[in-house]
Parts: C-alpha cells; sequence; structure tokens
C-alpha cells in the first residue's frame, strides 16, 4: 500500500514536469496536450515510472469534471460581440456537421474493421468532436492569427461539440448495450437534452450574474468558491433534469461573461486557472490509462481512419454545412483542416469500456492512436496550412499593463479595464482626446504606443497603432466603439480574459482588447514619466 505522502509527491513532479514541458510546446510547434499525454504516458506501466493505473471509472469521472470546468471557463472567455455573427454556422457545425462526420467515419470502420454499424458509429461519435484550444495555442505560440470568422467560428464549434458528441456516444453506447433499445429513441432525447440544457444554462447562467452581484459576501476568498459551486451546481441540475449538462455549462459561462459582475477579473482568472488544472489533470490521467504497447496491433487501421477523418470526413462534414454561406472556399478548408482531436474523444472512449462492449478495447485503443496522429500531423502543419491558404493574419502581442482593476459594489454601474485598438483607418487617429467627446462614463487609463505607456489627457494625440486602455461600464464602452469607428476584435482571441498579474512583477494583467478612443499624458516606462502634450483628459 503506497502511502499518501508519496501519492502527493507524485502528483506535484507531475504536475510541475507537465507546467515545465509545456514551455517546450512553442519552440516545438505542438499542441501542449501532446506533451502532458505524453508525461502520463511515460509515468504509467510501460514508461519509467511505472505508476499502475488501469482504472477506467477513475479516469472517465476526472475527465468529466475537468470537460465541465473547461467547457465553463471557454464559454465565460468568449466575447458575445466576436462570436454573435457566427453563432448559425457554429450551431450547424456543432450538430449537422458533428453527425456527419461520425457517419462517415462510422461506415468507413465498418468496412475496413468488420465493425458493426452500430460499432462503426460509436467509434465515429467518439471522434468527432474538436479541440480548438489546441489549435489556438500552436497558432499563438508561432505569432499566427486567422482572418475573418474563422476565429470566432472554431472557437464557439469547439465549446459546442462536446455536447453532441457525448450525446451520440452515450446514445450509442446505451443501444449497443440493449438489444431491445433502437436509434429511433435517440431522436426525442437528442431534443429534450439540447432544449432543457440550452434552457437552463441560460437561465442558470443569468442567475449567477444576479447572485454574484448580490450576495455580498464578507470574505472576496468566497467569491471563487461560490462561482465554482455554482458551475457544478449548472450541470448537475442539467443532467438530473434530462438535458445535456455540458451544454449547460457552456452556455450558462458565455452568458455569464456577457454580463458584467463585481470580482470579474479574478473570477475569470481563477476559472482560466482551474482550467489549466483539469486540463493538464485529465492530460495526465489519460496519459497513464493507456498502454502504449497495445496501439501496435491497432497502427494501420489507426492510420487509415486518422487520415480518413482528416482528409475527408471532417472536410466533408464542413463542407456540406457550410455549403449556402459566403465563406470562401479556403476558409472553409482552413475550418476543415483545424479540426484537431483532443482529450474529448478519449474521455468518451471510456463509456464503451465501463459498458463491456465487446470492441470496447480496440475502440479505445483506436481512439488514442487517431487522437495521437492528429495532434501529430495536424497541429505541426497548422501555421504551414494557413500561410498556404492565405488566411493567416499577424497575432499582436499580447501587453502587460502595469495596472489592475477590481469591481467591487461600490459602482454604480459595473465597469470594466478593456483594451481597444486603434486602427489605421480609425478617424480618430490623429485627433486630441478631447474632440472626440467621450462619453463621462468612459476613463482613458493608458495608451500603449510601441514599447511605452502614455497617460493620457484632454490635449493628448492618438496615433495609429496605438492600444488604449479604457475603463468603462458597457454602455460607455459601446459608445467608444461606435466613436473610434475600427472593426472590433481581441488582442489573442481570448475574449474578455481576466488581467493578469505583470511580468514585471507589479499588479496588473493582459486586458481584454476593444475599440475605443481616449487621451495622452504622461508617459511611463520603466516607472518614468514624461510628458507629449500639454491639457487634462475630457472636454
Amino acid at each position: 500500500m503506497i502511502s499518501f505522502e508519496y501519492i502527493l509527491l507524485g502528483v506535484g513532479v507531475l504536475l510541475l514536469v507537465s507546467i515545465l514541458i509545456s514551455k517546450a510546446s512553442g519552440r516545438l510547434g505542438v499542441p501542449a496536450l501532446l506533451l502532458f499525454l505524453g508525461v502520463g504516458m511515460l509515468a504509467g506501466s510501460e514508461g519509467p515510472g511505472g505508476i499502475p493505473f488501469e482504472d477506467d471509472y477513475v479516469a472517465q469521472s476526472v475527465g468529466v469534471v475537468a470537460l465541465v470546468l473547461i467547457l465553463y471557463a471557454g464559454g465565460l472567455e468568449t466575447r458575445w460581440e466576436d462570436v454573435r455573427a457566427v453563432l448559425g454556422k457554429a450551431a450547424a457545425l456543432s450538430t449537422l456537421g458533428v453527425f456527419l462526420t461520425a457517419l462517415t467515419i462510422g461506415l468507413l470502420a465498418a468496412w475496413v474493421l468488420g465493425f458493426s454499424l452500430l460499432e462503426g458509429l460509436l467509434l465515429g461519435a467518439i471522434v468527432s468532436s474538436t479541440d480548438a484550444a489546441a489549435v489556438f495555442s500552436v497558432l499563438r505560440a508561432r505569432s499566427v492569427g486567422l482572418r475573418g470568422e474563422i476565429r470566432p467560428l472554431l472557437e464557439v464549434e469547439s465549446g459546442s461539440n462536446d455536447p453532441m458528441a457525448v450525446f451520440l456516444t452515450v446514445g450509442l453506447t446505451g443501444v449497443l448495450s440493449d438489444p431491445d433499445s433502437s436509434l429511433l429513441g435517440l431522436v426525442p432525447s437528442f431534443f429534450q437534452q439540447m432544449v432543457v440544457g440550452a434552457l437552463l444554462g441560460l437561465g442558470l447562467g443569468r442567475a449567477t450574474v444576479v447572485v454574484i452581484n448580490r450576495i455580498r459576501l464578507e470574505y472576496d476568498g468566497l467569491y471563487p468558491v461560490l462561482s465554482l459551486a455554482l458551475v457544478v451546481l449548472t450541470y448537475s441540475l442539467a443532467a438530473a433534469l434530462g438535458g445535456n449538462g455540458f451544454l449547460a455549462v457552456y452556455l450558462a459561462g458565455l452568458v455569464v461573461g456577457h454580463n458584467d459582475f463585481i470580482h470579474k477579473q479574478s473570477l475569470v482568472r481563477f476559472h482560466d486557472g482551474l482550467a489549466w488544472l483539469m486540463q493538464i489533470a485529465m492530460f495526465l490521467v489519460l496519459g497513464l490509462l493507456v498502454f502504449p504497447s497495445r496501439l501496435v496491433p491497432v497502427f494501420w487501421a489507426g492510420l487509415v481512419l486518422s487520415l480518413a477523418l482528416m482528409l475527408v470526413a471532417r472536410p466533408l462534414g464542413v463542407f456540406a454545412t457550410l455549403a449556402f454561406t459566403r465563406m470562401g472556399w479556403r476558409e472553409k478548408a482552413m475550418v476543415s483542416w483545424v479540426g484537431l482531436r483532443g482529450a474529448v474523444p478519449i474521455i468518451l472512449a471510456t463509456f464503451p469500456l465501463l459498458a463491456g462492449l465487446a470492441q470496447a478495447e480496440t475502440i479505445f485503443n483506436l481512439v488514442f492512436f487517431i487522437v495521437l496522429t492528429s495532434v501529430l500531423l495536424q497541429g505541426t502543419t497548422l501555421p504551414w496550412v494557413a500561410r498556404r491558404l492565405g488566411v493567416d493574419a499577424p497575432l499582436p502581442p499580447r501587453r502587460q499593463y502595469p495596472l489592475e482593476f477590481v469591481q467591487t459594489s461600490g459602482f454604480k454601474n459595473a465597469k470594466e479595464m478593456v483594451e481597444i485598438p486603434l486602427e489605421d483607418d480609425s478617424p480618430a487617429a490623429g485627433r486630441r482626446v478631447v474632440d472626440l467627446r467621450l462619453p463621462k462614463e468612459a476613463l482613458i487609463l493608458l495608451v500603449a504606443r510601441g514599447d511605452e505607456f502614455v497617460v493620457p489627457h484632454g490635449g493628448t494625440r492618438l496615433e495609429a497603432g496605438d492600444r488604449l486602455l479604457v475603463l468603462a461600464d458597457k454602455q460607455a464602452r459601446a459608445a467608444v466603439r461606435e466613436i473610434v469607428g475600427s472593426i472590433h476584435r481581441t488582442v489573442s482571441g481570448e475574449g474578455l480574459s481576466a488581467l493578469r498579474p505583470s511580468a514585471t512583477g507589479a499588479a496588473g494583467g493582459e486586458v481584454p482588447n476593444e475599440e475605443a478612443g481616449l487621451p495622452k499624458p504622461p508617459a511611463v516606462e520603466g516607472g518614468r514619466h514624461s510628458r507629449d502634450d500639454e491639457g487634462g483628459q475630457g472636454a
């Protein structure tokens, strides 16, 4: 019997090694998830670590909890302004696109592997969901952005296609386990799960904002606990009432992130850190669960299915689903190639194992092999494919500001500190802040110009390329964006991310990117201040 202290030691070492090795992700151009899986496999029974682990139930439980928290954090950091225009396309990809992908792989698996049609469809359902977080981590490491609607479309699709994959996997597993059940019985179940999950997610999301703003806790440290409790409640209540809990938590996160509430930055930061912890834990456990020697017998079959998924099934699902949209073939091709598989398929592969299906072991090993090849082949070629298709765009560097704003109950209207880029074609470029007639509820705190920070005032002239740090409520932010007149987009595509601590050690962080106009007073660099104009901020 291993003592608890040694278990904690092993957990600490694995987490630390995973965090340190993730720094190599950018240099190698490989998603961090592959490195996390590698650490788990090396620590497992057939690796140098020799940790015995073969508990499918524990692995599935860790995966479900991790997926709930990751989906909520993803919804929380998704900007409604960015994704509103692509919701229809994303919903179609998350349902019809996933179904077509699963159907294509299912038919191929039944033909190549000799599976029954239901077993083939089960395999297709398991590998039908995508992981955009892995994609964006690779692109960010290579300083590559995506043009137009591609990024927000992938962001929403990846967060909303997991519920469909989970539904198909659980439903098909149930049909295979119970000879008396039929595929037709899944149709009413689908509508029930999606409708109940969506309604509860939207409703409990609004309720979460109200509770956080009105509960007035005595200790600030309890707000993250409250937020976590509400996430767990949202998932479990939706699942208990016959809805899709994963859809509920994602939509709840989207609703909460769209609203202003006290301690917003700190809570977003908390959920971001928690999502990273869950992601590492999930990949480590799944890495421990797999036996590399069992992947060898499925090598050729797995390679055929993986290539078919990348080159046939995913493109077919994307092009068929988006056939009547205005997206060009280059954008559709990029969306097709970005169908990177992550940890969700491996989690879903544990459902047939726990159900004791005849082909469960083969399905699990195939899924693991498909995920590995998807990450290696698609993940490492993403920047090259984006450039070849002409859909890449420069990715603005993430700037850290020496400021942090904490929303408390003392403000009449909830305020947010956001970053707004001044585009080359903005009418605010070359004008003084005082001439912009900004709403009095909006305050420009800093202007980032090159490597300097400029503290603005009324006489400060704005220049194209400036990044404006604005403190304002939702209504004032909208007015500032209209005055600046540039097309809104986020700096790193992470939406209203929490302000993170400054790299210099001062309180500060990354600020969400929005559009706004502001003044420019003393420049601040390395603690020094300089004046470039005279006057005070405001009219």
